[in-house]
């Protein structure tokens, strides 16, 4: 059939593009039964035609590879089918390469946009800076129109009110930013530019408020203004709570501190003359370490400052005053002091009263010489320019401090007077005592407003305080005298050893004495106040006592009476000779608490030193004689003769009643105690230089004059040794003959 230029398909085919139609003939050869036409089959080759790109050859290209050997072993189905399944590879890759494009123009679309954006927020901190600068100018032209400069020339400019809410609204947003949690601008911004704008609107709604308060026009502005300002002010003051509060809820480790390089901080005072001393030479100790470094120090001072000006000076005050009392209290019981009741400190126990008026006494010394000095530092720091209130929130933290420390020492000496609290009373009348006028003055300067009061005030609380510890201290240790009194045992201390009184007695005033010049300065206010309430005058006093202060009279009333009770207790023992031996371990031992203080000789004098001593000797004395008298007479010639001649029975009985009286002495005095070593051997030495001689002389003059030696049982020298064995406190076991 030949092939015509122009070909009619028949009605049943659908049309073709005339470019296809010479292939055709290849179309219709295919078995139509196995061969589906979609239109999917087709549109490789349509889209060849239709897409512009190469159209004529394509088709020719496809009808070549058809045709080619490659081919050959395939069907020409399969042909078609592979060259489709490559075309759309080929699609899919271009596609692929317009995507990439694509994707590579967005970066530089978004880099355009940000541009944009930083240039809108250029435009709005621009815009900003304007209505500031606007502001700005307002309040200078209103401000030289206050202080009386012509107005005619300086009429406020006008605001426009969308200008007003523009700047209030950027405020309200940053105070939005950081106002849901308390103290994140604090913590986490150094731009202070918020605290200006605050100021800023601040100071121009109260300038609207005074200048224009019936304006029309600014009603509404003036509301949101003070709306905003209200609501800027509530945030200040937490920001100002949490930074004072933040700063000491977490201090910084020691040890971190040691390593790290520290900023330049508040100075603390020096201990010696008050003066402020520098970083480096607080660094060793933990209780100068600065509180707040000074970038804080410098946000509350900038925060105070806006809130004074904005007339929020009560509420700035208030958190200021409270925070930093509960810090000092902390501070106050980590150091151990809590605040008690009056009816608290009467019912404790003396054990569990004694460590907190240690406390107390550590708080008070503590509070003076290093945290009221660093507490009025800070006040200055963050109320500058502010020295009323610098002043104010200072005096009355100290104030509310002191008053606290000194109602626990009232209470104290309030308490039931006892022995034992007399040094503790003591320690807390010295603490008030050493806070002398100068230290006073150091904390309250003559700049400080109302200081002279407030210090004429403390200082009068203090003294009232101080008498009434010096009252009782008198009454603690009058007491003394009463319990020296109150000892009346009758049961005598075994092997008449030293009496629990006289240790108890002269450790008491050997310690008292340690506070001598404390204690006469009490016993002589306290003699005063007797003579100038019962109308005499110092020049009463008798001659014995005008040598002597009153608390070294009372000192001496003391040891008198612990003399006196002494005494009593020795008559208890029924052997003389024992009540001796008492009276010397116990004088001994009030000598050497005497000797061993350097007080006690200036209170008593080197006469009574002397005339104690002298009583030591009368009693060794006494015991010498009540002891060997008796054995002493043994000793003698008389009664040895009868009618001229020396009778061997007379000095056989002289032996054995010697022999039977020494032993018996050592029996007895084998057990007793001479504690103090020398007077020990004193005694042994005077015993043996009194009794080995004498028995020497009459072994030698009338041992001839027995038949037998079973009489004499010791020597000379056993009985020098039996003597060193007298006072050791162990009872002998029976003396055996020595040769």
């Amino acid at each position: 059939m030949p092939c015509n230029d122009r070909f009619n398909p028949p009605p049943s085919l659908p049309a073709f593009p005339p470019p296809l139609y010479p292939y055709l003939p290849l179309l219709l050869s295919l078995r139509l039964s196995s061969l589906s036409f979609s239109s999917s089959s087709l549109l490789p080759i349509f889209l060849l035609h239709s897409g512009g790109g190469r159209p004529q050859t394509r088709e020719r290209e496809l009808m070549e590879k058809v045709e080619s050997p490659l081919y050959q072993g395939k069907s020409k189905e399969e042909n078609i089918d592979d060259s489709n399944r490559k075309f759309k590879q080929e699609e899919e890759d271009k596609e692929d390469q317009i995507n990439q494009g694509r994707e590579e123009e967005k970066p530089d679309k978004e880099a355009t946009k940000e541009d944009d954006q930083g240039d809108n927020s250029q435009a709005t901190h621009s815009d900003a800076t304007s209505i500031s600068a606007d502001i700005d100018h307002f309040l200078s032209v209103a401000g030289s129109g206050r202080d009386g400069q012509n107005q005619s020339h300086h009429d406020p400019p006008e605001i426009p009110a969308t200008a007003i809410e523009r700047s209030v609204s950027l405020v309200e947003k940053e105070i939005t930013r950081y106002e849901s949690v308390a103290g994140d601008w604090s913590r986490k911004s150094d731009d202070l530019s918020l605290l200006d704008a605050i100021d800023r609107i601040s100071k121009f709604s109260a300038t609207l408020s005074t200048i224009f308060p019936s304006e029309a026009k600014y009603v509404k502005a003036k509301k949101r203004a003070g709306a905003v300002v209200q609501r800027a002010m509530s945030f200040l003051e937490e920001e100002f709570r949490s930074l004072l509060e933040d700063s000491i809820s977490k201090p910084e480790p020691r040890s971190k501190i040691s390593k790290c390089k520290k900023p330049n901080s508040l100075p603390r005072p020096n201990h010696n003359n008050g003066s402020p001393t520098s970083p480096e030479t607080t660094s060793g100790s933990p209780e100068t370490d600065p509180i707040y470094p000074p970038v804080v120090v410098e946000k509350l001072r900038k925060i105070a400052g806006v809130m004074i000006a904005a007339g929020y000076e009560t509420e700035c005050c208030q958190v200021f005053i409270i925070t930093r009392r509960n810090a000092f209290n902390d501070s106050l019981t980590k150091i151990g002091f809590q605040k008690m009741s009056i009816d608290d400190i009467q019912k404790m126990q003396w054990e569990s009263l004694e460590g907190k008026i240690a406390a107390c006494i550590k708080a008070f010394k503590h509070s003076i010489t290093n945290s009221f000095s660093y507490e009025r530092e800070l006040a200055g720091l963050v109320f500058s320019g502010h020295q009323a209130i610098a002043s104010s929130l200072f005096s009355n933290l100290a104030r509310g401090v002191i008053i606290q420390l000194l109602n626990f020492a009232e209470a104290v000496a309030m308490t039931k007077c006892s022995a034992e609290k007399l040094f503790k009373v003591l320690d807390m009348y010295e603490a008030l005592r050493d806070m002398n006028a100068e230290e006073m003055d150091n904390l309250f300067t003559a700049e400080l407003e109302g200081s002279s009061s407030l210090r004429t005030d403390l200082q009068s609380e203090i003294s009232s305080v101080r008498s009434r510890l010096g009252k009782a201290a008198v009454a603690i240790f009058c007491d003394l005298e009463s319990s020296i009194k109150a000892d009346d045992s009758r049961i005598p201390v075994p092997s008449g050893a030293i009496h629990p009184l006289t240790r108890y007695v002269m450790n008491y005033l050997k310690y008292a004495s340690e506070y001598k010049n404390t204690l006469e300065q009490v016993f002589q206010d306290h003699q005063k106040s007797v003579n100038k309430s019962s109308g005499n005058d110092t020049n009463s006093i008798n001659n014995d006592s005008r040598n002597f202060s009153p608390f070294a009279m009372q000192f001496i009333e003391a040891m008198d009476l612990l003399d006196s009770n002494l005494e009593a207790k020795s008559k208890l023992y029924k052997d003389p000779a024992l009540s001796y031996i008492f009276l010397m371990n116990n004088g001994r031992y009030i000598m050497k608490k005497i000797k061993g203080s350097s007080e006690i000789p200036e209170l008593l004098g080197d006469s009574l030193i002397r005339k104690r001593s002298s009583d030591l000797r009368q009693y060794h004395k006494n015991y010498q004689r009540e002891a060997w008298s008796k054995v002493l007479a043994c000793f003698k010639d008389e009664g040895l003769q009868v009618k001229g001649n020396v009778s061997k029975q007379m000095v056989k009985e002289r032996f054995k009643s010697f022999n039977a009286m020494f032993e018996e002495i050592h029996r007895r005095q084998s057990s007793w105690v001479v504690s103090d070593e020398q007077m020990q051997s004193e005694l042994r030495v005077s015993v043996s230089a009194v009794i080995v001689p004498a028995y020497r002389s009459f072994l030698g003059r009338f041992r001839q004059y027995l038949s037998s030696h079973k009489h004499v049982k010791y020597g000379a020298d056993d009985l020098e040794n039996y003597i060193d064995e007298l006072f050791s406190g162990n009872p002998s076991v029976g003396m055996k003959k020595r040769t």
